[in-house]
Parts: C-alpha cells; sequence; structure tokens
C-alpha cells in the first residue's frame, strides 16, 4: 500500500515541475520589478520625499507610535487568551442556560467585523453616557471581543482532538468537571494548539492598525499623518513604507516564535538524567527481593 495521496512523479513530470516553478518566480520577480520601476518613475525615492524621515523628532514619533501599537497589541493579546478560556469553559457546559448564551455570544463577534466593532465602541456608546470610552479602550475592546471569541473556538477545537479516555479515566477517579477540564485538558490543548494561538496573536498585531479609523495614534495613523504633508511632497508611498517594514519585522518576530513553540511542542519529554556513578537500575524479575537485587548492584 502506497505512503502517499499521489503518484510519485516521473522524469517528465519533474521538467514540468521545474518549468512551472522557473515561470511562476519570473513572474513574481517580473511584478516587483515593475513596481520597482513605478517608484523610481514617478520619484518616489528621491531624497525629498525621504527628508521628513531624517529628523530626530520624527523618529521619536514613530518610536511613540510603535509603542503604542505594541501597548494595545499587548493587552488585547492577554485578555483575548482569558476571554478565550472563559467561553470555552462556558460553551462546554452541561448546563443549557450557561452553554446557550455562550454559544450566542461568540458566533455574535465572530461575525461582527472587527471595524465596525471599534467604531461602535467610540462613536456608538459615547452618546449613550459611556464617556469613559477613548481610542485606546476602543481598540483593545474590539481586538478582545472578536479574537477572544476566536480563540475560543480554537482552544474548543484542541480539547475534542483529545482522546476521550483521558477525561472518562478521570471522571473514573472522582475528579468533578472542573478538576478534568483546568487540570487534565486544558493544559494538553494549550500546549497542542500553542502555534495556532501564536498565529491567532500575530492578526492581532496587524489588527491594530484599525485603530487609525477611531483616532488612536498607532503606527497607521502616524503614516497618513506624514504621507498628506505637502511641504515634504506627500511622501504617502516613503511612509508606508517605512511603517509596512516596521509591521513586517513585528510579524516575523512573532513568527518565529510560533515556530519555535511548534518545534518544542513536537519534542517528546526529555527522559531524566541520572546522576555520575549511578548505575542503571535493571528490572527485578518476579519472586526476587528488590533490595537485595540493588544492594547486588
Amino acid at each position: 500500500m502506497s505512503n502517499v495521496l499521489f503518484d510519485a512523479p516521473g522524469p517528465r513530470a519533474r521538467i514540468r515541475h521545474r518549468y512551472i516553478g522557473a515561470l511562476t518566480l519570473l513572474i513574481v520577480v517580473g511584478i516587483l520589478g515593475f513596481i520597482i520601476y513605478r517608484f523610481v518613475e514617478t520619484g518616489q525615492f528621491t531624497a525629498a520625499k525621504w527628508e521628513l524621515f531624517t529628523f530626530p523628532l520624527v523618529h521619536q514619533k514613530i518610536l511613540e507610535a510603535l509603542l503604542a501599537t505594541l501597548k494595545a497589541f499587548g493587552l488585547a493579546a492577554v485578555l483575548s487568551i482569558v476571554l478565550g478560556l472563559v467561553l470555552v469553559v462556558g460553551r462546554r457546559s452541561h448546563r443549557r442556560w450557561i452553554s446557550l448564551p455562550t454559544y450566542l455570544f461568540i458566533e455574535l463577534f465572530r461575525a461582527i467585523p472587527l471595524l465596525i466593532l471599534m467604531m461602535i465602541m467610540y462613536y456608538g456608546l459615547p452618546p449613550l453616557g459611556f464617556t469613559f470610552v477613548t481610542p485606546f479602550v476602543a481598540v483593545v475592546t474590539g481586538l478582545t471581543l472578536y479574537n477572544g471569541s476566536v480563540l475560543a473556538e480554537v482552544f474548543r477545537a484542541g480539547i475534542e482532538s483529545l482522546p476521550k479516555g483521558q477525561g472518562e479515566a478521570a471522571y473514573a477517579v472522582g475528579m468533578t468537571k472542573s478538576q478534568v477540564m483546568r487540570m487534565i485538558l486544558l493544559p494538553q490543548a494549550l500546549r497542542a494548539m500553542a502555534p495556532v494561538i501564536v498565529s491567532q496573536l500575530v492578526v492581532v498585531l496587524k489588527d491594530t492598525a484599525l485603530g487609525f479609523i477611531v483616532t488612536y495614534q498607532e503606527l497607521l495613523y502616524l503614516a497618513k499623518f506624514y504621507g498628506t504633508q505637502g511641504n515634504y511632497g506627500s511622501p504617502i508611498i516613503p511612509s508606508t513604507i517605512v511603517v509596512a517594514t516596521i509591521y513586517i519585522a513585528l510579524c516575523l518576530l512573532l513568527a518565529g516564535v510560533a515556530k519555535l513553540v511548534e518545534v518544542r511542542t513536537k519534542r517528546g519529554p526529555k527522559a531524566p538524567r541520572r546522576s555520575k556513578g549511578t548505575a542503571p537500575l535493571t528490572p527485578v524479575p518476579a519472586g526476587l527481593d528488590q533490595a537485595a537485587v540493588i544492594q547486588s548492584q
């Protein structure tokens, strides 16, 4: 029986695959080359367009916007994980009056676009008397509600992928449902789903860019501001390139963390180390005195 889902390619198929790969590479390089050519033709790489980004004050503002982005991301990431854990516990409850509202909550906030959530928080709640809603609160709340609902489904999938015998064995020894969830199922599910969780956190980081709609002064808000400076030729493309480079670096950093977590979770538990001079214990046959065997070693 074959171990692959398709037949291994023959000599002609391998040559055809090489041609297709080379053609795809040429198309991608051609598109990138055309984009760079148009940037050069329109003067996007001239010194006048980039002069704005040589000022120390601009560097300071970019750093402040970066810290604002990381602040919103960090708080939203923690709250999303906490909300996801709470929702998955309620979603798996045997009590209908708990599981049904939790299910509706998850489906509702997964269905509403994140941008609409932020706009509702910032523009819709203050007229109702919620004057404490600042741009930062609107961004973090929207990110938490949406990504917490998504992570709840991630956690649920991780728990349901575990062998059912583990939960049944825990119930058989007298553990309660909350103990089984807290001590048996959730730790294993979190370990198995760690790469997916980190990948969702990358989405949280990128979605902080939507905060410029509600006037939250993060990286994209700053890029829009500097890109409209007419005194420096409205450098919208250079401003976008600078901010995009920062986002790419942050996302690559988180992707590296996800890869590291994935590699570590695939490794099995390490065998315990023996101290120097300690001989390995040999199995004791049935009927022999264990203490006598150990002393003889």
